[in-house]
Protein backbone atom coordinates (compact mmCIF):
# COMPACT_ATOMS: atom_id res chain seq x y z
CA UNK A 1 0.00 0.00 0.00
CA UNK A 2 1.49 3.31 -1.11
CA UNK A 3 0.90 6.45 0.94
CA UNK A 4 -0.01 9.41 -1.21
CA UNK A 5 0.42 12.90 0.34
CA UNK A 6 -3.03 13.71 -1.09
CA UNK A 7 -4.73 10.84 0.78
CA UNK A 8 -7.61 12.21 2.83
CA UNK A 9 -7.72 11.78 6.60
CA UNK A 10 -10.59 12.45 8.97
CA UNK A 11 -10.25 15.12 11.63
CA UNK A 12 -10.25 12.39 14.30
CA UNK A 13 -7.43 10.52 12.59
CA UNK A 14 -5.40 13.72 12.20
CA UNK A 15 -5.96 14.46 15.88
CA UNK A 16 -4.79 10.97 16.89
CA UNK A 17 -1.75 11.10 14.58
CA UNK A 18 -0.58 14.57 15.69
CA UNK A 19 -1.74 14.66 19.31
CA UNK A 20 -3.51 17.94 18.59
CA UNK A 21 -7.07 18.37 19.87
CA UNK A 22 -9.84 18.51 17.28
CA UNK A 23 -10.81 21.98 18.54
CA UNK A 24 -7.22 23.16 17.94
CA UNK A 25 -7.31 21.74 14.41
CA UNK A 26 -10.50 23.70 13.76
CA UNK A 27 -8.82 26.81 15.18
CA UNK A 28 -5.71 26.34 13.00
CA UNK A 29 -7.97 25.95 10.00
CA UNK A 30 -9.87 29.12 10.95
CA UNK A 31 -6.51 30.96 11.07
CA UNK A 32 -5.63 29.60 7.63
CA UNK A 33 -2.66 27.58 8.90
CA UNK A 34 -4.13 24.32 7.57
CA UNK A 35 -6.86 23.49 5.08
CA UNK A 36 -9.45 20.79 4.66
CA UNK A 37 -11.99 19.72 2.13
CA UNK A 38 -15.54 18.63 2.88
CA UNK A 39 -17.23 15.35 2.08
CA UNK A 40 -20.75 15.20 0.70
CA UNK A 41 -21.82 14.73 4.35
CA UNK A 42 -19.98 18.00 5.27
CA UNK A 43 -17.23 16.20 7.23
CA UNK A 44 -13.71 17.63 7.20
CA UNK A 45 -10.99 15.73 5.40
CA UNK A 46 -7.34 16.73 5.50
CA UNK A 47 -4.76 15.80 2.92
CA UNK A 48 -2.01 13.67 4.45
CA UNK A 49 0.62 16.37 3.87
CA UNK A 50 -1.22 18.59 6.39
CA UNK A 51 0.26 16.31 9.10
CA UNK A 52 3.63 17.97 8.50
CA UNK A 53 2.17 21.46 8.74
CA UNK A 54 0.43 20.56 12.00
CA UNK A 55 3.62 19.02 13.38
CA UNK A 56 5.47 22.20 12.49
CA UNK A 57 2.84 24.26 14.32
CA UNK A 58 3.37 22.09 17.40
CA UNK A 59 7.15 22.54 17.20
CA UNK A 60 6.80 26.30 16.63
CA UNK A 61 4.58 26.62 19.70
CA UNK A 62 7.14 24.70 21.75
CA UNK A 63 9.82 27.12 20.55
CA UNK A 64 7.70 30.12 21.51
CA UNK A 65 7.01 31.18 17.93
CA UNK A 66 3.63 32.96 17.80
CA UNK A 67 0.93 31.53 15.53
CA UNK A 68 0.91 34.82 13.60
CA UNK A 69 4.55 34.19 12.66
CA UNK A 70 3.71 30.60 11.73
CA UNK A 71 0.96 31.95 9.48
CA UNK A 72 3.30 34.42 7.81
CA UNK A 73 5.74 31.65 7.00
CA UNK A 74 3.00 29.25 5.90
CA UNK A 75 1.81 31.86 3.39
CA UNK A 76 5.09 31.20 1.55
CA UNK A 77 4.41 27.45 1.42
CA UNK A 78 2.20 25.70 -1.10
CA UNK A 79 -1.17 24.72 0.41
CA UNK A 80 -2.21 22.38 -2.39
CA UNK A 81 0.76 20.02 -2.24
CA UNK A 82 3.38 18.74 0.12
CA UNK A 83 6.13 21.36 0.54
CA UNK A 84 9.52 20.39 -0.84
CA UNK A 85 12.67 19.93 1.21
CA UNK A 86 13.81 23.33 -0.04
CA UNK A 87 10.55 24.87 1.25
CA UNK A 88 11.08 23.36 4.71
CA UNK A 89 14.71 24.48 4.77
CA UNK A 90 13.65 28.05 4.01
CA UNK A 91 11.15 27.94 6.89
CA UNK A 92 13.77 26.51 9.21
CA UNK A 93 16.21 29.28 8.30
CA UNK A 94 13.62 32.00 8.94
CA UNK A 95 12.78 30.59 12.35
CA UNK A 96 16.42 30.10 13.23
CA UNK A 97 16.92 33.85 12.72
CA UNK A 98 13.85 34.60 14.88
CA UNK A 99 15.06 32.29 17.64
CA UNK A 100 18.51 33.88 17.54
CA UNK A 101 16.93 37.33 17.94
CA UNK A 102 14.80 36.03 20.81
CA UNK A 103 17.87 34.53 22.47
CA UNK A 104 19.70 37.87 22.21
CA UNK A 105 16.74 39.74 23.76
CA UNK A 106 16.62 37.26 26.64
CA UNK A 107 20.37 37.55 27.23
CA UNK A 108 20.10 41.37 27.24
CA UNK A 109 17.23 41.21 29.75
CA UNK A 110 19.27 38.81 31.88
CA UNK A 111 22.24 41.25 31.90
CA UNK A 112 19.94 44.15 32.82
CA UNK A 113 18.31 42.13 35.58
CA UNK A 114 21.66 40.99 36.95
CA UNK A 115 22.91 44.59 36.90
CA UNK A 116 19.77 45.80 38.64
CA UNK A 117 19.97 43.19 41.39
CA UNK A 118 23.72 43.73 41.65
CA UNK A 119 23.50 47.47 42.16
CA UNK A 120 20.72 47.20 44.74
CA UNK A 121 19.45 50.69 44.09
CA UNK A 122 16.03 49.84 42.71
CA UNK A 123 15.80 53.56 41.99
CA UNK A 124 12.81 54.52 39.92
CA UNK A 125 14.85 57.43 38.61
CA UNK A 126 17.94 55.49 37.63
CA UNK A 127 16.71 51.96 36.96
CA UNK A 128 15.93 51.39 33.31
CA UNK A 129 14.57 47.89 33.98
CA UNK A 130 11.90 49.02 36.44
CA UNK A 131 11.13 52.33 34.81
CA UNK A 132 12.01 52.32 31.11
CA UNK A 133 11.85 55.68 29.34
CA UNK A 134 10.74 57.45 32.54
CA UNK A 135 8.65 60.37 31.35
CA UNK A 136 7.45 61.57 34.77
CA UNK A 137 10.97 62.08 36.13
CA UNK A 138 10.83 65.75 35.11
CA UNK A 139 7.97 66.24 37.60
CA UNK A 140 10.12 65.22 40.55
CA UNK A 141 10.37 62.21 42.80
CA UNK A 142 7.52 60.38 44.52
CA UNK A 143 4.05 59.53 43.31
CA UNK A 144 3.06 62.11 40.74
CA UNK A 145 -0.33 60.68 39.83
CA UNK A 146 -2.43 60.49 42.96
Amino acid sequence: MSLDPKDLLSVGEVSRRTGVAVSALHYYEQLGLIASTRTSGNQRRYERHMLRRISLIVVAKRLGIPLADVGAVFETLPADRMPSIRDWQRVSKLWRVQLEDQRKRIERLERELTGCIGCGCLSMKACYLLNPEDQLAVEGSGPNRL
